[in-house]
């Protein structure tokens, strides 16, 4: 606004003006020291986020291993070289006699003759997929004069082509390897010299659909038989689409669910009618309710990217709960990790002690902003697993 415009306001008009100006500098200046404040939070590691460890600054040591990969001069102490051990079962061997010396040409051949060295020779011999033709032998009934012929045999049943071990091969390599389908065609031609289209391998992952559903319906009906429940959710791209990844699992059973949402919905239909004793998961809204105890899992507490959460606060400074509220979790991830040896009246009188040893640090009044957030999410996701 130029000096014209301002001589021909009158004086409410510029009142407003200044005042108006007055608080966009005074939001302006409460930005400034927002910003300022953050340059002097500690930077987010994996050790103290979920920060991938690919992001994280490189140790020393690793640092050395590039530079000798790249022809740079060895670091450190030398240490002893290794070989390959033998083979405990090798599938032939090969005794050789020495016929000459190997120092004066003298013929040994006749010589007393011992072991003095034995090594392994591995190879892969030529791979090539057996064709068994099937013919099915028939004729004429002599004594009703109708058409008969042989029944295929139970393990070369009619159809598709391809056998179980082939199959299984296939199913392998799609998805433990990940190979794409036409690359899969190409690896069998130059491998196994089997000719197979893309669509035969499509066919081949279809036919072992019911397979994979059965198995997957009976560990689910495990995990919904038990007492505890643990899941999580992360991102999945699927046709360039962005879907979640779920997962259900407890000790040495697991679900994959692939859904292109985050809703409760998914969880609400892999559970049915079942409601669990108890359920572990991180602090999402969407999986906490669903259990008549809801157990926080203490991994996120102790180290996950939210600016309230324990080792972040104590990085950025809160000297007040931080560091006993993360050795208390740090005692009950060790007690956890010892539940199986331990008798349920040592557990109960575990918990009594961790949860008055909670009640003791929620106390306090902490005095850093981030000991303030850490205080208030402690509070929180306790009184949810509370009420659950």
């Amino acid at each position: 606004m130029d000096a014209a415009t301002l001589d021909s306001l009158d004086k409410e008009t510029l009142i407003r003006l200044i005042l108006s100006q007055a608080e966009i500098i005074e939001r302006l200046t409460r930005r400034v020291a927002e910003l300022e404040a953050k340059l002097d939070l500690p930077k987010k590691t994996p050790d103290n986020s979920s920060t991938p460890p690919s992001k994280g600054q490189k140790s020393s040591a690793f640092a050395a291993g590039k530079d000798e990969a790249a022809g740079g001069k060895k670091r450190g102490k030398p240490h002893a070289g290794a070989h390959r051990p033998l083979h405990p079962n090798p599938t032939k061997t090969r005794e050789i006699a020495a016929c000459a010396c190997q120092h004066c040409g003298a013929d040994v051949s006749q010589a007393p003759q011992f072991a003095c060295e034995a090594y392994d020779h591995i190879e892969i011999p030529p791979i090539k997929p057996e064709a068994a033709r099937v013919t099915l032998a028939g004729g004429t009934c002599p004594n009703c004069s109708k058409p008969f012929k042989a029944p295929p045999p139970p393990d070369m049943p009619k159809g598709s082509p391809f056998g179980e071990n082939l199959r299984a091969l296939v199913l392998y390599l799609r998805f433990t390897q990940n190979i794409a389908l036409e690359r899969l065609s190409t690896l069998l031609s130059a491998m196994l010299g089997l000719d197979i289209s893309e669509g035969a391998i499509v066919n081949i992952l279809a036919a072992a659909r019911g397979a994979f559903v059965a198995q997957r319906e009976s560990i689910r009906a495990r995990l919904l038989s038990g007492t505890i429940l643990e899941s999580d959710e992360t991102g999945l791209r699927v046709c360039k689409d962005n879907w979640y990844l779920w997962v259900f699992h407890h000790a040495d059973s697991a679900v994959f669910v692939a859904k292109p949402t985050r809703a409760q919905s998914v969880i609400g239909d892999f559970l049915g009618d079942f409601t669990p004793q108890y359920w572990v998961s991180d602090r999402y809204a969407g999986q906490l309710g669903w259990a008549e105890e809801n157990q926080v899992c203490l991994a996120h507490l102790i180290r996950q990217s939210s600016c309230c959460d324990v080792q972040y606060a104590i990085d950025c400074g809160d000297a007040v709960i931080g560091p006993d509220l993360r050795h208390l979790l740090g005692r009950a991830c060790r007690i956890g990790a010892r539940r199986e040896r331990l008798a349920d009246a040592t557990l109960k009188s575990y918990k009594a002690k961790l949860e008055a040893r909670l009640t003791e640090i929620m106390r306090r009044a902490p005095t850093h902003p981030a000991g303030v957030k850490l205080a208030a999410m402690i509070k929180r996701n306790r009184r949810l697993c509370s009420c659950s």
